[in-house]
């Protein structure tokens, strides 16, 4: 999500003088709008949508983080076990893990 300085940081003036406009601004072009106080960014107008989708992104990146440090700290456990974990706490049955085939060293014919 870019932003335009030129475009898309307001004053405190700004707001206090045409709210409407920044709210419009914001919807239409789907950029944040920050409004500045004292030359420093305080708030942020953003479009709901955009917000719930980058609340979004902030809990995938802390489940994605704990899960990291899970896997840093031996959290872990073998596909075997997490099937059987599944089988006794749901009640059903998995279908089973097949190996692989291995390929036969046997030829036929003869040179």
């Amino acid at each position: 999500m870019a932003i335009s300085i030129s475009e898309d940081i307001k004053t405190v003036e700004d707001l206090v003088n045409d709210p409407r406009t920044l709210l419009e601004q914001a919807q239409r072009n789907g950029r944040p709008v920050v409004i500045a106080e004292a030359g420093k960014p305080t708030v942020v107008l953003l479009k709901a949508e955009r917000y719930e989708w980058l609340v979004h992104v902030v809990n995938l990146a802390r489940l994605l983080n704990e899960a990291e440090e899970s896997i840093r700290t031996g959290g872990t456990i073998s596909l075997d076990e997490f099937v059987r974990e599944m089988e006794k706490k749901y009640g059903y049955k998995l279908s089973p893990r097949t190996k692989p085939a291995r390929k036969s060293r046997h030829r036929s014919g003869s040179r």
